[in-house]
């Protein structure tokens, strides 16, 4: 098998929405093809993926730097032992001559290269992607994964109704668990927009706050004392990804659950999270996102760090709400992952053949990620395919 071309075109996300700190309606995501010479059914097998959702698309980094490198290479330094394209090697070939740290916008458009690999590989071996991942790392499926309903952001001309009726929608389509955002607004109306959910979902064990790095130390712990009597899932990145003194500081006076992670894109930010961020074995949570993290290989290395520390590969729930995740968490049996079922289109939310049951979903059989399948983005992969 042999890799005979690589392309990725810019896609711009659909809707207008905002969480404390982003407007996400001018926001882009990177649509990556690697397209092999294995013809099947009259058309060549293709490894579709994306960069998640909530950055902007790669293209530059892509073009200009990583796809030439792997173009360039022999199929031999993009094989394993048995010949096998091997996801690991493509991106230890994308990222040759790039200085260690900074890890930013080229992380993502790593990972896009990296998991569209996975997606191929997956397809060559005609099964889905969870199948191949857990294979891979010597591991059983989980089918069924966890998944919380990711909404609650910020509207123009928003209100209380809205925000119910949104609610009622996920709990009607079988979610149990939602979330909603938080710091965009003042203290006493956030609170209120709180109670509404809770209104609407119940215990606060199934509603979880983000606020996107929004505080300060003070405001962070100001917010912490506010939370506490609703006993909520989780408080979601109350301040700088990379201050983890600050998540140290907001542990140390909240009892509930912290959630961080989404915007860590290396084991090196892991593992001082880790070491310095107060993080709690079995009760806090690590959101890392492969797409935002050089991909599935660093992504496993993250987990192995959590777990060289104490910590369950069950407190990892990824960000990003989409196809390519739920199938890493099923493949490696995470303790679940976000959903977008009504936001970030096209990329955000699973395909229609994916069945929610009492707040988890299972995924499909079809070959790789079954990007193919998903409402929005069929047109856009046989539009990049040519």
């Amino acid at each position: 098998m042999r890799i005979t071309r690589i392309v990725e075109t810019p896609i711009r996300l659909r809707g207008e929405i905002a969480n404390a700190l982003v407007d996400f309606s001018r926001h882009t995501v990177s649509l990556v093809a690697v397209v092999s010479d294995v013809v099947r059914h009259g058309q060549p097998v293709a490894g579709i993926a994306f960069d998640s959702i909530g950055r902007f698309a790669q293209s530059g980094i892509l073009r200009d730097r990583m796809i030439p490198r792997v173009l360039a290479a022999s199929p031999e330094a993009l094989h394993d032992e048995a010949g096998r394209l091997d996801p690991a090697r493509v991106l230890a070939c994308a990222i040759a001559d790039e200085k260690p740290g900074g890890h930013g916008d080229r992380a993502a458009a790593a990972a896009a290269l990296e998991l569209a690999c996975w997606d191929l590989t997956a397809k060559l071996a005609d099964e889905p992607a969870y199948a191949t991942i857990a294979r891979h790392f010597s591991r059983g499926p989980v089918r069924q994964v966890p998944v919380y309903a990711a909404g609650g952001y910020y509207y123009p001309g928003d209100d209380l109704t809205r925000l119910r009726t949104e609610m009622r929608g996920y709990r009607d389509l079988g979610y149990t668990a939602v979330k909603v955002k938080i710091g965009g607004a003042a203290l006493r109306d956030d609170l209120a927009r709180i109670e509404a959910v809770l209104d609407v979902v119940g215990a606060g064990a199934r509603v979880a706050v983000d606020a996107n790095g929004r505080f300060d130390a003070a405001a962070a712990c100001d917010w912490a004392r506010a939370l506490s009597p609703y006993g909520l899932r989780w408080y979601e990145e109350p301040g700088d990804p990379l201050d983890f003194e600050l998540n140290r500081q907001v542990i140390e006076c909240y009892d509930g659950a912290v959630a961080t992670g989404e915007n860590l894109f290396s084991v090196a930010d892991v593992t001082n999270l880790v070491r310095y961020g107060g993080m709690r074995p079995g009760h806090d949570i690590f959101q890392m996102d492969a797409g935002l993290s050089y991909g599935l290989t660093e992504y496993a290395r993250m987990l192995s760090v959590l777990e060289s520390h104490g910590f369950d590969r069950r407190c990892a729930y990824p960000h990003g709400g989409h196809l390519i995740n739920l199938h890493i968490a099923a493949g490696l049996g995470l303790g679940g992952c976000e959903s977008y079922p009504g936001v970030f289109a096209p990329f955000g939310g699973y395909s229609p053949g994916c069945v929610l049951s009492d707040g988890a979903i299972t995924p499909t059989d079809a070959p790789g990620f079954g990007l193919e399948h998903k409402a929005g983005l069929t047109e856009l992969i046989d539009d990049l395919l040519g």
